[in-house]
């Protein structure tokens, strides 16, 4: 019988993506992992929202809510920036992070394409 971990479940049930809803602002790629023994599960995350002064905000509050059970690890894989249009239906992911780095900029495109199927998402590593 294959039994999925607590770790597993709580990170089955965790958005892939979530961004404001317009505008600029700064993103952080966070890989969320499980404490548990002979658990190996991982799950890569997005989070951008303009009301962070910096990438460490968003990392710190998501990473913070995330963790608080003692199921689930968080890891800072870098960060940039994001410019949500919703009339024109585009998304741009670019810049990077002055404490993180750049995060890969490859897989925060793809998790947005699965969140917002109908949009045109493209990147760039050009730009703050």
């Amino acid at each position: 019988m294959c039994t999925q971990t607590r770790a597993a479940a709580l990170m089955a049930n965790i958005p892939q993506a979530d961004i404001d809803l317009s505008g600029v602002f700064k993103y952080v790629l966070i890989r969320v992992h499980s404490r548990e023994e002979g658990d190996d599960s991982e799950v890569d995350i997005v989070r951008g929202y303009g009301w962070a002064e910096y990438h460490a905000d968003i990392y710190d509050k998501v990473s913070g809510e995330l963790e608080k059970d003692g199921h689930l690890d968080c890891e800072c894989l870098g960060g940039g920036r994001i410019k949500h249009d919703p009339q024109a239906k585009k998304i741009l992911v670019y810049g990077y992070s002055m404490g993180f780095g750049r995060a890969n900029h490859a897989v925060t495109t793809e998790k947005l394409k699965a969140r917002y199927p109908d949009y045109e998402v493209s990147w760039t590593n050009e730009g703050y």
